[in-house]
């Protein structure tokens, strides 16, 4: 069965081009085209069945979400946990990291199987973790072990392959012996490093990269071309050795092309803020416009516990120079292995760094959207904030969690809201003077009650989003054997167009759906 860039290559338009045109406001020629150029990827197993997603130019930048166990740490439940909070908070991408010593096969067919989404993977980590399990070194590990785990995976359905072709034996002498700080920080280009170390053999996967080419070629897998030289602390950014494996990825993108797979690289790490545009620039003149996907980058090395703030700041300036999907970074990261919090922290604070981007690189859909969270607080319509908002969740409890719940104002300025008093008096015929006559406080202050008081008659949230009832209703649902702790629903996914004819999760309305619904009621 043909690549979507053979496709592309005989001047056809496949189902999966003719719905991310849709998604992406494009033609499918121009989908097609882009595809043609090497500039966009639709990254899509032949044996994986989702709505497709858009990867490259003239699309929105697009969030990837890393999941996947350890070898101290995981339960395949909490993984699966993790898959659906991070699609519910609306990542395009789920990437399965997992190494260690469970049944690696078993976790990444799950997640494939339950995942409404594109699927990545790094296959080094797995096919090392069977090596070290069954107590072989560096040294007994083959190119041949590497090669049929990737085979594998592609018939187990993952969509792209983070694949170290770039960390070569000459690359590696920029590392060895040099004053890097960190050194690498790549954990499959460590093993690779280590590999060459150990055995004085080239790397596996540049010395096979023609039949590498053929295997991913066979299920469409997407090459991510894994960047095992990327700085790890922003004093090795932009260093000798993150741009001779550069120079490499380059190359074999066009001997990927010529075997009729799809390209996208990955880029750095940890990047000061002044060097980002150039890393961007240089990624897309060295490896001839091929998609850009970006771990962060994090813009100082001292945010630990707070990283998905640092490396939203990043991402943000990434995407706006030109980057088209960033990795996103977790509270946890450095630290531990993320929870499903730091996961939904990683997705938003991503999402946010994402349509920053794109709203800079003048992407339609991040122009109207804002324009419309704009109008509504002009409005002062709370319903249409929720719907525009990138965590309508988070906004709905942040409101319903004020003395000013259902009120027109909000506790920041209550009787002095700027937009409000701005609204009465910005009228036309009717003067400043007139201000007096505005609806103030006294009917406010009469039906004004505490939070506490307010929690005892309603309820509230807890601290992770979720609706508890009064007390006197829990007390209520314990007694009945009921369950007292009701969840909220997220309120936000990109839809499944029917016009993708395959069966495909059904997520909930795109904000633009809800807005739509909302003025035909």
């Amino acid at each position: 069965m043909p690549t979507q860039l053979q496709h592309a290559r005989e001047g056809r338009v496949t189902p999966e081009m003719a719905y991310v045109a849709e998604q992406e406001e494009l033609t499918p020629e121009q989908v097609r085209d882009l595809i043609n150029a090497g500039k966009l990827v639709i990254p899509k197993n032949h044996n994986h069945d989702f709505a497709p997603r858009a990867i490259g130019a003239k699309t929105k930048t697009k969030v990837n979400a890393n999941i996947g166990i350890s070898s101290d740490h995981g339960k395949l439940d909490e993984e699966l946990h993790k898959l659906k909070v991070a699609i519910d908070f609306g990542s395009d991408s789920v990437m399965d990291l997992s190494s260690g010593y469970q049944d690696l096969d078993h976790i990444r067919q799950s997640v494939i199987k339950n995942s409404s989404v594109m699927v990545g993977t790094v296959p080094i980590y797995g096919a090392m973790s069977d090596n070290i399990l069954k107590g072989r070194g560096f040294k007994e590990f083959t190119a041949r072990r590497l090669l049929d785990e990737i085979d594998k995976q592609g018939q187990q359905g993952v969509d792209y392959i983070t694949v170290h072709c770039g960390i070569t034996r000459q690359t590696l002498k920029y590392v060895d012996g040099r004053q890097r700080i960190v050194g690498i920080v790549s954990k499959g280009g460590s093993v690779h490093a280590a590999m060459m170390r150990a055995t004085g053999n080239e790397n596996p996967l540049f010395e096979y990269f023609d039949e590498l080419c053929e295997i991913a070629a066979r299920y469409d897998m997407t090459f991510s071309l894994g960047d095992s030289l990327r700085p790890g602390g922003t004093g090795d950014a932009t260093d000798a050795a993150q741009i001779q494996e550069l120079l490499i990825l380059g190359e074999l993108t066009k001997r990927a092309w010529q075997k009729g797979v799809q390209v996208m690289i990955e880029g750095p790490g940890h990047v000061p803020l002044d060097q980002i545009a150039a890393n961007v620039l240089l990624q897309k003149r060295l490896c001839h416009g091929a998609p850009f996907y970006v771990l962060g980058p994090l813009t100082i090395d001292t945010g630990a516990g707070y990283d998905h703030i640092t490396g939203a700041i990043g991402g943000a300036v990434c995407s706006a120079a030109g980057a088209d999907m960033l990795c996103y970074v977790t509270p946890a990261e450095h630290l531990r292995l993320p929870n499903a919090d730091d996961v939904r922290q990683g997705v938003i604070a991503t999402r946010i760094a994402a349509q920053s981007g794109d709203l800079a690189k003048g992407v339609p859909y991040a122009k109207r959207i804002n324009d419309r969270m704009s109008e509504a607080r002009k409005k002062l319509d709370w319903e249409t904030m929720f719907a525009c908002a990138i965590d309508p969740v988070e906004a709905r409890k942040f409101r319903a969690t004020s003395e000013d719940y259902d009120s027109d104002v909000c506790t920041m300025c209550g009787d002095l809201c700027a937009v409000r008093m701005d609204n009465f008096t910005d009228l036309g015929t009717r003067a400043p003077a007139d201000l007096k006559q505005m609806p103030m406080s006294d009917d406010r202050k009469q039906r004004r009650v505490s939070m506490a008081e307010k929690a005892a008659a309603e309820g509230s949230f807890d601290e992770l989003g979720n609706w508890l009832p009064p007390q006197h209703v829990q007390d209520k649902m314990k007694a009945r054997g009921e369950k007292a702790k009701l969840e909220t629903r997220v309120p936000y996914e990109r839809a499944d167009s029917g016009s993708y004819g395959r069966k495909s999760a059904k997520g909930a309305a795109e904000p633009e759906q809800v807005l739509r619904d909302k003025e035909g009621s």
